[in-house]
């Protein structure tokens, strides 16, 4: 009796880039050392230097993304890219490519869907005070808002499974997907693991991309915009409440006046707390409606991730095993 042998992964190596032509022939290099027989993938963010010359005499496949903004990049990659295993890593060198198998191990061994590389001291030096205290502050926010799946949701270096790359919807434009990857996994509980990996410095004379203000604050609005879509209830239930506070503090002194003198003198100040309160009550009753939509989308969406087999373990093999029997079986006919 044969025994059936698992097939090895097929493993493609995912690299947005804008205006790399320092590292990105390196960063390259590496990663075909590390990962044998994988696909590397650059993904060109409309460079104005040469980065994609660089890439491609490095190995690469590269192909052009002209909408700027990683979050287009990383939409376009998922959507173009087909393998088993997904790494993805930025092309300035930060992320040290000899860490890609432990990812990928721990992928596979844990039968995790995203597995994020935490970075090691990333909240003491992430090479710009702004930075380092946006991380410790949006992390917190983030464990808040949507759970404790992840201590690290900037962290660029990840691995994914077939599963959720195929599954996962990427709205974001910019630096904040990250973000709403760690949001789809923790709204539909797919499994994910972390381990804590070195975080280096860009060599001398490539720049950071990141602006301090500008992309805080657009991660701030990603935030948002996600707690709307995922939790509305709790997103707008926290409005209602802060419009029947505001309320109350604009109807306690007419109220109070009332009392003593019968009288209400301060009529517009009043209607503005009545119509506060049926703010509220309107914003209250969509939040519970909402909230329903939210279940029956999260529902949906649980139901399309599901519907993709993992492309791993014994079912992987099994299902090798069947399609190559198929393919034997036809052969056989013809």
């Amino acid at each position: 009796m044969s025994s059936i042998t698992q097939p090895d992964p097929s493993i493609a190596v995912l690299l947005p880039c804008y205006n790399e032509e320092r590292t990105i022939g390196e960063v390259v290099r590496r990663f075909a050392e590390a990962l044998p027989g994988a696909q590397i993938y650059v993904y060109d963010n409309d460079s104005s230097d040469l980065t994609a010359l660089r890439a491609r005499a490095a190995g690469a496949t590269v192909v052009r993304e002209p909408r700027r903004g990683k979050g287009n990049v990383v939409r376009r990659m998922f959507a173009d890219i087909d393998a088993d295993v997904y790494v993805m890593a930025d092309g300035d060198g930060t992320y040290a490519a000899e860490d890609a198998p432990q990812l990928v191990n721990t992928l596979l061994t844990e039968r995790a869907d995203m597995v994020v590389a935490t970075r090691r001291g990333v909240t003491e030096d992430a090479g710009r005070t702004g930075h380092a205290f946006g991380n410790r502050i949006f992390n917190g926010l983030y464990k808040r808002l949507f759970g404790r799946d992840f201590t690290d949701i900037f962290s660029g270096y990840r691995a994914f499974s077939r599963r959720f790359v195929k599954s996962f919807p990427a709205v974001s434009a910019g630096f904040e997907i990250e973000t709403e990857m760690s949001v789809h996994a923790s709204a539909l509980k797919i499994p994910v693991s972390e381990i804590a990996l070195d975080y280096g410095r860009r060599p001398e004379g490539s720049a950071s991309k990141l602006s301090t203000f500008g992309d805080g604050a657009r991660i701030l609005w990603m935030f948002a915009m996600l707690m709307k879509e995922t939790r509305p209830a709790r997103f707008f239930g926290t409005l209602a409440a802060l419009a029947f506070a505001a309320s109350l503090a604009f109807m306690a002194p007419v109220l109070a006046e009332y009392l003593a003198t019968g009288l209400v003198p301060r009529m517009p100040t009043w209607i503005l707390a009545i119509g506060l309160v049926v703010l509220s009550t309107i914003m209250l009753v969509a939040g519970l409606i909402l909230d329903s939509v939210a279940r029956g989308r999260a529902e949906h969406k649980r139901m399309l991730y599901l519907s993709i087999p993992p492309a791993r373990g014994a079912g992987h093999a099994a299902g090798a095993a069947t399609r190559r029997g198929e393919h034997a079986a036809a052969a056989r006919v013809a």
